[in-house]
């Protein structure tokens, strides 16, 4: 007969439990009747229960026994926390396993349950027989839902859908289900979505919550509505139909060159949207238009409507009979899983001469003449120069040539001597050029000074051969069309070109294998550096010349020494908000290591950056720094002299200003002297010493460039 190893005596072989009631045990003792240390675990199975070790009905103290020396014993607690079936009510027979993995033997004890009836219902079941649903908007869906009644008494469950907003549901947002015991019932959920602009497209979770009587909730596992791309973006224009000027045609009305259209755009859809608008010529033969749209580019969340302005300027003849125009306005989104409506828009405009057909007649033989003769002796006559504002002027190395750009797209060289003696005219023109855009920057290639290269708007830049007669650039190149080329440089030995962006980028372009001919090297820059703020001003600093200052918005100032590509920041006083920049950047030829700065709070500052770029500190000597030279007011250009004893520069307050310095790059006059005032603001000034003559050269937004001649005076503060 074999020996027996485990042996168990259970304390009861009886055991009543009531659901909801208050949980019932029982002991179980084992003896280690074998030979060896042994540990012992308990299971318990219900007869048509489950048979698994992490049964949740019930619990056991200790879960396992530690190793027990033979004939020793332990005893386990058995406590019944829940029906071993859900809803079972009557007798069961318990099966108590009781094993050792040392010994491999195992005892079983039969135990009678008697299950009451409890004191709470049990937890309905819920399901999903569908779990995702997919949709456009105003989509009617039907949520099917699936509820096992666990329990043998029938129940009566309140269903409600949770995350789902209650204005979708179709009807009462609850739904009541007789369910019998050990049964399911079904029912569903009717959702009718609404409009696009109040249901964005994007995947929206729910669940449904199942409540009875005196039973705790239960809820379905989670299911999604995705709603798919839906609706559409109307545009519109109004008026359709402009003319310059408004109204009174028949007076000259000289100055008004431009009108505004009201565009507007409706996100009708259920996705967010960034629209701009494309403009471009209804015919092939047309005169070009300067366009400008505020803001460039609108955000529109679903149901948004925003409006922008469209700015169209065009100079007007004095003479000749009124033109019509046309122009497409299209509506470009980024999503484009949704249509435009009224996609373009065709707009019409008439620009009538500033002189009318029946003033022509009267006026014809007289205005001849006074063109004529203003264009020969009147050195600011618009007619014969910029039509819009001027943004940049500079001096050739030797101050008898200048060029300008302007907001009109053009390119003018001027001759300094025709400001000075009314029998020359000061436009050369073998150089007025068309670039196609706004021209922000103009520079002059410090070698020979017979390239000049232009900054745009739209990101491009162009070489110019100033010298020829040639109407197209000699080259043309760009990083990004959409970023604003706001200032240039060149190296101090003509071989590169620094170009400063509005999207912090600052970039080294090779022209020096283009000038020989060899146009590939400009297919993209050399080096870039990305400061993190738009960049508005650029200038050469050092004594070899090897280190870019880098001024612009939030009044950021940086060196880049472009040979070893380090950037670091210089602490500038004071710091600004998104509004403030440091538009003006100017070194002196003849003294590298003097800086000037100026900035859109009026404030004006000259250094010392010998220290600053020689071991990269980010502290600079301030030599002065001052706010009342132009009334407090942006000061938007500064500009040394080669040998760094004069400062000129130009600001808000529609005054030039000239600053004797000292040897050391201080003030040695502490209110300057005013050189030239206008009733508009300055934009771009520079200076240049000839022989016994400070030339000062100024572009405003009155369109006109000036020059403005100052006998020397001795200047023995800078000696």
């Amino acid at each position: 007969m074999a020996i027996k190893l485990v042996n168990a005596n259970i304390s009861t072989q009886v055991i009543t439990f009531k659901p909801g009631g208050s949980p019932t045990s029982f002991e179980v003792t084992v003896v280690n009747d074998s030979d060896q240390f042994a540990s012992f675990q308990l299971e318990i199975i219900a007869a048509g229960g489950s048979s698994n070790l992490s049964a949740n009905w019930y619990n056991i103290t200790p879960a396992v026994s530690a190793k027990n020396p033979p004939g020793d014993s332990v005893t386990f607690c058995v406590t019944i926390t829940d029906t071993p079936i859900p809803g079972f009510i009557g007798k069961m027979n318990l099966i108590v396993r009781i094993f050792s993995v040392e010994l491999r033997e195992e005892d079983r004890q039969l135990l009678r349950l008697i299950v009451e009836a409890g004191t709470s219902a049990i937890p309905v079941q819920v399901e999903l027989p569908q779990r995702e649903f997919s949709t456009q908007p105003q989509g009617l869906i039907d949520i099917r839902v699936r509820v096992l009644n666990p329990s043998q008494s029938p129940t009566t469950v309140t269903l409600r859908m949770i995350g789902i907003d209650t204005k979708w549901l179709s009807g009462n947002e609850k739904r009541l289900l007789t369910v019998t015991g050990g049964n399911e019932a079904e029912t569903s959920f009717s959702c009718q979505l609404p409009i696009p602009a109040e249901v964005p497209s994007q995947i929206y979770p729910f669940t449904i919550e199942a409540t009875h009587l005196n039973a705790s909730p239960s809820r379905s596992p989670e299911g999604i509505i995705k709603v798919a791309p839906g609706g559409f973006v109307d545009f519109r224009c109004t008026p359709e139909k402009q003319q310059i000027p408004a109204d009174r045609i028949w007076l000259p009305q000289r100055k008004i060159n431009s009108t505004n259209y009201q565009l507007e755009c409706h996100n009708a859809s259920n996705l967010t949207q960034t629209a701009h608008i494309d403009i471009r010529a209804g015919q092939e033969k047309q005169p070009q238009c300067f366009f400008d749209i505020q803001p460039e580019n609108v955000e529109l969340i679903p149901g948004e409507t925003k409006q922008l302005q469209l700015l169209v300027s065009k100079r007007r003849h004095w003479f000749g009979l009124a033109k019509k125009l046309s122009f497409i306005a299209k509506a470009i989104i980024s999503d484009q899983r949704v249509n435009v409506t009224n996609e373009s828009q065709f707009l019409q405009l008439t620009i009538h001469p500033v002189l009318h057909p029946w003033l022509q007649l009267v006026l014809a033989t007289l205005l001849l003449y006074l063109l004529w003769a203003i264009s020969w002796l009147n050195p600011n006559n618009p007619l014969f120069g910029h039509n819009r504002t001027v943004n940049f002027v500079q001096f050739n190395g030797v101050g008898d040539k200048a060029v300008s750009g302007s907001q009109d797209q053009s390119i003018i060289r001027w001759n300094i001597a025709g400001f000075k003696n009314t029998f020359i005219n000061p436009h050369d023109g073998k150089m007025s050029k068309n670039t196609g855009k706004s021209v922000r920057v103009v520079r002059y290639k410090p070698v020979e000074n017979d390239v000049v290269a232009a900054g745009l708007e739209n990101g491009e830049i162009q070489i110019w051969d100033v010298l020829g007669g040639t109407s197209q650039p000699k080259a043309t190149f760009s990083f990004d069309q959409a970023d604003r080329v706001l200032n240039l440089e060149f190296s101090e030995d003509s071989r590169f070109l620094f170009s400063a962006h509005g999207s912090g980028l600052v970039l080294k372009w090779d022209v020096y294998s283009a000038f020989l001919g060899n146009l590939n090297s400009l297919n993209k820059p050399i080096k870039n550096q990305n400061v993190q703020f738009s960049v508005y001003g650029l200038a050469l600093v050092g004594q070899d010349k090897r280190n870019l200052a880098i001024g612009g918005r939030y009044n950021n100032l940086a060196i880049w020494d472009f040979e070893e590509d380090k950037l670091w920041k210089v602490s500038y006083n004071s710091p600004g908000s998104q509004n403030d920049y440091i538009v003006g950047l100017a070194s002196a030829k003849h003294k590298p290591n003097l800086l000037a700065t100026a900035d859109t709070r009026g404030q004006i500052t000259l250094w010392n950056m010998q220290q600053c770029v020689n071991q990269n500190k980010t502290e600079c000597e301030v030599l002065d720094r001052w706010s009342d030279g132009h009334g407090s007011k942006p000061v938007r250009s500064v500009a040394l002299s080669r040998d760094g004893c004069y400062l000129v520069s130009g600001g808000d307050d529609s005054r030039v200003m000239l600053w004797p310095l000292t040897k050391d790059g201080r003030r040695a006059l502490p209110n300057g002297k005013q050189v030239s005032s206008n009733s508009q603001r300055f934009n771009s000034v520079d200076i240049k010493v000839v022989r016994n003559e400070i030339l000062i050269i100024s572009g405003n937004d009155d369109n006109r460039v000036r020059l403005n001649v100052i006998p020397t005076a001795n200047n023995t503060y800078c000696k």
